[in-house]
């Protein structure tokens, strides 16, 4: 899949393309004309493969866009990029979001001092997102490598990360995210065309 769509940070984590071999373009060969409907397909698919979402979770977000004020095509990309599991990952505190979710289903992520073990919970700005201070939660959080200050890549304008007064990461959002901090290349507006007769 990440061969096929190329770049998916949120899936693969920094990795970029593995496995991938390049094999050159014959000469003879006539380029291959790409329908509009195949453009939208690869468009919904890599923003459904990055965030990890089944194809009913994706439409409920489009179809979540079209009642709200603003850009049809970046409101769904905004609400994803609130996820919980997508604000873990941001953070450093998580090599990809699917691996984000495991601390989030075991209950070792707090929200505004309140467990949260719902991945899909939609963050707001002023929540803390911390560890649990529990040598359980804390071991836990270890063994899944969520003690990372960084990815090496530079968190969002949205979020910021610090370690608290006892050693555990500490996770503020700032505001609600803005395309310009939304890493993934992808056309938003293909996805919602592709979902026009669905949403």
């Amino acid at each position: 899949m990440i061969r096929r769509l190329k770049s998916l940070p949120g899936l693969a984590g920094e990795a970029s393309n593995p496995g991938e071999t390049r094999i050159a373009p014959d000469p003879t060969s006539t380029p291959k004309k790409i329908s509009q409907f195949c453009v939208r397909l690869e468009a919904k698919q890599k923003l459904r493969y990055n965030y990890g979402l089944t194809e009913r979770q994706l439409l409920r977000y489009v179809r979540i866009a079209r009642k709200t004020k603003g850009s049809t095509g970046q409101v769904p990309l905004q609400l994803l990029e609130m996820r919980l599991d997508n604000i873990i990952y941001h953070l450093g505190m998580s090599p990809t979001i699917p691996a984000a979710r495991q601390p989030v289903n075991h209950r070792h992520i707090l929200v505004n001092d309140r467990i949260v073990d719902v991945p899909s919970y939609r963050c707001k700005s002023k929540d803390i997102i911390t560890v649990r201070n529990r040598p359980t939660s804390l071991n836990g959080v270890k063994r899944t490598g969520i003690i990372e200050s960084s990815r090496g890549s530079q968190i969002p304008d949205h979020l910021t990360f610090s370690l608290s007064e006892d050693n555990r990461p500490k996770g503020l959002v700032n505001k609600t995210a803005t395309r310009e901090s939304i890493d993934l290349n992808i056309n938003e507006l293909s996805v919602v065309e592709y979902y026009s007769r669905k949403a």
